[in-house]
């Protein structure tokens, strides 16, 4: 059963939704721009490939349950997901696979922002539109990147932290910096924290998404620095479990008020982190919006394969569009500061 990652941002998306396929209004759809994205040919009919990251995270898991069920809301003829398990390489043989069964447009959520130009390239060939879910590739054509603020969620989880704390260490455990969502995520915070909060310092670990990598750096890092006082996880999906298991281990999980609680700030919005936070085992998560990366994936793409063309400027879904450095647009979707003040009108269930 899909599991809903948000509640007020999951109603949100379902009053969107309202009249048909969801237009954006006029200031951030139907531009004439021939540079403002990349379209099909018109028509808007033919398959479309779903390609994922990798299926180990409750995140994505959630991601690939929401797939099939907004392709249909959006009237979107949609293959299976495919699923490149982490691998660049991979992703791009993924690409070229669906591209060869003659697909009419692509959803797909980079692992490397860099090497999936690659399949951006064939996809370009081709004439076969594409929507980038999660992650803004460096470059290539992309009609649009589905993604939310992830500078913001760097920038979020230290003023959290830094409110909290206001001075010892925090350690911050990043995500795979090929990715320009680990890249944002670690500068973000890390500038905010050294411009706002000049007390505090902050440890880092690269943790390439990998669960076990977190867990094992982690331990390490406690070893040598017992005084911890804040931990940032740039994943709940992957680093929440192998974190509390860490912490446990070592006698240093103690519950928000508790004395020597570590204030734990994540990135995610799966219900793993809501039931954490109701438990008082972290503080706050950055909530993802894992159904409106696969609505607005589908209504984009649905968009691209008709030949519109789109602009920069707010939409009528609560987001704007913005124009990255290097050209693409991105939607950029809402993603709210989820804390025990708030976690009750996030539900993990399908109502």
């Amino acid at each position: 059963m899909a599991r809903t990652t948000l509640g007020i941002r999951a109603r949100a998306v379902r009053v969107a939704a309202v009249g048909a396929s969801a237009t954006l209004m006029l200031s951030a759809c139907g531009s004439t721009d021939d540079n403002a994205g990349s379209g099909g040919g018109g028509g808007g009919e033919g398959k479309v490939g779903v390609i994922l990251p990798l299926l180990t995270s409750p995140f994505w898991q959630s991601y690939n349950d929401y797939v099939p069920k907004m392709a249909k809301s959006e009237d979107v003829d949609a293959l299976k997901t495919v699923n490149s398990n982490s691998d660049p390489a991979q992703q791009i043989t993924d690409i070229n696979n669906q591209l060869n069964q003659g697909v009419k447009g692509l959803v797909v959520a980079p692992i490397d922002s860099a090497a999936i130009s690659a399949g951006l390239d064939q996809a370009e060939r081709k004439g076969v539109p594409v929507v980038a879910v999660d992650v803004a590739p460096e470059k290539g054509k992309v009609a649009m990147v589905v993604r939310a603020n992830n500078v913001a969620y760097g920038q979020k989880a230290c003023d959290y932290l830094g409110d909290e704390i206001k001075s010892g260490k925090v350690v911050q455990i990043m995500g795979d910096l090929a990715s320009v969502n680990g890249r944002d995520r670690s500068k973000a915070f890390r500038q905010c924290m050294k411009e706002k909060y000049p007390k505090v310092k902050v440890l880092e670990i690269p943790a390439k998404w990998e669960s076990d990598t977190a867990a094992s750096k982690l331990d390490t890092l406690l070893n040598s620095n017992p005084d911890i006082e804040g931990i940032y996880m740039q994943a709940g999906g992957v680093y929440l479990a192998p974190t509390l298991q860490t912490l446990k281990a070592k006698g240093m999980l103690k519950q928000a008020g508790a004395k020597g609680h570590i204030t734990i700030v994540s990135n995610d919005g799966i219900p793993q982190e809501f039931e954490a936070i109701r438990k008082g085992q972290i503080d706050a998560t950055v909530s993802q919006p894992a159904d409106a990366y696969a609505k607005y994936g589908m209504f984009y793409i649905k968009a691209a394969m008709n030949g519109e063309k789109f602009k920069p400027g707010p939409t009528d879904h609560g987001s704007t569009i913005v124009r990255l450095p290097n050209g693409m647009l991105e939607d950029q979707l809402s993603a709210p500061l989820v804390t025990k003040e708030n976690v009750g009108l996030f539900h993990d269930s399908d109502d």
